[in-house]
């Protein structure tokens, strides 16, 4: 099969990247608004990008009708997010703040989860969450208006917190983690079957590692 994105219309497009890039972590973000309303949802185009500075990036996408996310509106106005870790423990949770709720209603209510005060920014952490990223934004991107338009939102880590349980001095495993992906349509996978496969080493002409 051969395709031109171009020729598909966006939602089939959405859906073929959605089944493509597997497993895609989870971004859990809270965010607050200029009135202090907290907000929380899920997003699955999700990274890091570099360490020096610690910095990620997550894309929300417009609904179908083009309307902008909360989380979206609230780190343009702010300029600060919360990144927390989606796991096997708070997955249900997690799924229930991604419903559609109209701004200035808080999932942290909703779903029943407790909010955490951040050290240097303003949104709150989700206590459930066993690891939570403070970070103030960096840049936002805008790749597209309109329905399933995309934005970019790259943030600056500025405090790290993680569950002293998981921690095991800064090694943390994957199976203390517990982190799950997002798959295509309401399927999830978990990191519990790994395998270990070394990086490749090179000799240069003299006998010596690069």
């Amino acid at each position: 099969m051969e395709l031109d994105p171009e020729s598909l219309p966006v939602r089939e497009r959405y859906a073929l990247m959605i089944s493509t890039i597997l497993p895609r972590p989870i971004a859990w973000v809270s965010t607050i608004s200029p009135e202090g309303i907290t907000n929380l949802a899920p997003f699955s185009f999700f990274t890091g990008i570099t360490a020096n500075p610690m910095s990620v990036c997550f894309a929300p996408v417009n609904d179908r009708t083009g309307k902008r996310k909360d989380t979206l509106v609230n780190a343009e106005k702010t300029k600060q997010f919360v990144v927390n870790i989606a796991n096997e423990d708070n997955a249900e949770k997690m799924n229930e703040t991604s419903a559609a709720w109209p701004y200035g209603v808080s999932e942290f209510e909703k779903a029943g989860l407790t909010p955490l005060p951040s050290l240097k920014v303003k949104p709150p952490r989700v206590k459930e969450s066993p690891i939570q990223m403070e970070c103030e934004l960096i840049q936002i991107v805008t790749l597209s208006e309109g329905p399933l338009g995309g934005h970019l939102v790259i943030g600056k880590v500025v405090h790290f917190h993680c569950d002293d349980k998981i921690w095991n001095g800064g090694k943390l495993k994957h199976q203390d983690v517990k982190a799950i992906g997002r798959m295509e349509g309401i399927w999830y996978s978990r990191t519990r079957d790994a395998f270990e496969l070394p990086r490749p080493e090179i000799e240069t002409t003299m006998g010596e590692k690069p």
